[in-house]
């Protein structure tokens, strides 16, 4: 059975920023694309071990939607958390909608 955690408003989930999330012990980002996709990864940088991905920079490569680290720069794609500058990384992905004008998340 999936539980959905509302998070925030969305209207205060602005394109191209990241909302920093913890749910069941689990650190969370929280994006909204410019085309109003919603995408949640982990909010760890496995390079560097920093809870900082919320923090990264939201953009696209080749039509990928993806987040690069504000650490180390790597980029990470929002839809699959595969690390597009070294493959054998990756952040954790999480279920996202929105739902009665709130952002959930779904964590296992």
């Amino acid at each position: 059975m999936t539980t959905w955690h509302p998070i925030c408003p969305w209207e205060a989930l602005a394109p191209a920023c990241g909302v920093p999330a913890l749910l069941a012990a689990e650190p969370v980002a929280l994006f909204r694309t410019h085309d109003d996709e919603l995408y949640a990864v982990g909010n760890v940088d496995p390079f560097c071990g920093a809870g900082v991905m919320s923090r990264g920079i939201v953009g696209d490569r080749a039509g990928e939607p993806t987040v690069a680290s504000p650490m180390l720069k790597q980029v990470f794609s929002l839809r699959t958390g595969e690390c597009l500058d070294d493959p054998a990384a990756r952040l954790p992905t999480f279920p996202v909608r929105r739902h009665d004008e709130m952002v959930e998340i779904a964590v296992p």
